[in-house]
């Protein structure tokens, strides 16, 4: 065979660039992963595709965890593997995918940050909404208290907060029609500080917003606000409010599923709500409601508590 390992995958990349029309950093992204795997394969001195075994990829897999490569970096590398394999079996270079069946080792997961109640109160407490100078000032100010309001009332994700368009929430039936991963749609609730917050916010969004513009959420300019520009506001107002901690988007939507598994127990509804596809994904917030009781065993406990 005269075509060597890295001409094949040379090849593969450019379908994926050409044929797949995939972005310059994802093929990046698979060119830095199977660069790995032919780097292993010199060593292993395996020079042709068809000699790779799945005793090799499991090898592989080995060799990259002890260099200190995650399971979640390992998934991806298996991933960006199968694909090749797959391509070449199509091109009748190799027989079988050695990379199926192989799997990654797990990676612990990473429980989400949130804020507690007291923490979220003081967060939407906006009084500096009155103190703000300059009329545009004013009114980004009750704009962005609507969009936390309403982030934390019905556990938006930012890209679906982002999408929002005027039509798609219904203030006086108290609910938010979003779209959601994989195009989904589901109705939500709005609570009442959230309404209210909206309800002002849409009032004065006339005096920002172009003509033509369906967009809930605008920014100075009249278009559609951009998902980065919601996350530096609400890192300037957690500041502002004197957060202890850096506030992101994403963490109201945790506080949300927390604080709604913490009070209900319903953890159907609250996958509803979130719009999970998968329930496994919704049982994490299960972890940080054991974290919150397990700290209060610890410090109330006479058992728990460490002698003085």
């Amino acid at each position: 065979m005269s075509d060597t390992k890295t001409e094949w995958l040379n090849k593969f990349l450019a379908h994926l660039r050409d044929e797949r029309r995939l972005s310059p950093l994802t093929v990046e992204s698979y060119q830095r992963d199977l660069g790995k795997v032919v780097t292993f394969c010199h060593q292993q001195q395996i020079d042709h595709w068809p000699v790779l075994t799945s005793h090799h990829v499991r090898a592989l897999v080995a060799a990259q965890h002890r260099l200190g490569l995650g399971g979640r970096s390992l998934q991806r590398l298996l991933s960006a593997l199968r694909s090749l394999c797959d391509y070449l079996i199509r091109q009748n270079i190799i027989a079988h995918n050695p990379a199926n069946g192989v799997r990654a080792p797990k990676s612990p997961r990473k429980l989400p940050e949130t804020l507690d109640a007291d923490q979220m109160g003081r967060l939407l407490t906006m009084d500096s909404v009155k103190n703000v100078a300059g009329e545009i000032g004013a009114l980004l100010t009750l704009r962005d208290c609507a969009i936390m309001e309403l982030m934390y009332s019905s556990g938006l994700r930012l890209s679906e907060l982002t999408n929002l368009d005027c039509a798609e929430i219904n203030l006086a039936d108290a609910t938010v029609r979003i779209t959601g991963k994989g195009a989904k749609t589901r109705i939500v609730p709005v609570g009442r500080y959230a309404r209210e917050a909206v309800q002002t916010w849409i009032e004065a969004r006339t005096a920002l917003a172009a003509p033509d513009e369906p967009a809930l959420f605008v920014g100075q300019r009249g278009k559609r606000l951009t998902p980065r520009a919601v996350q530096l506001r609400m890192s300037e107002w957690a500041i502002k409010q004197g957060a202890a901690t850096h506030v992101h988007p994403h963490m109201l939507r945790h506080s949300f599923a927390s604080h709604l598994l913490e009070s209900s127990g319903d953890l159907r509804a609250v996958q509803e709500l979130l719009g999970h596809a998968d329930l496994s994904t919704t049982q994490i917030y299960t972890h940080l409601d054991f974290q919150h009781l397990a700290t209060v065993y610890d410090r109330a406990h006479p058992r728990a508590k460490k002698r003085s």
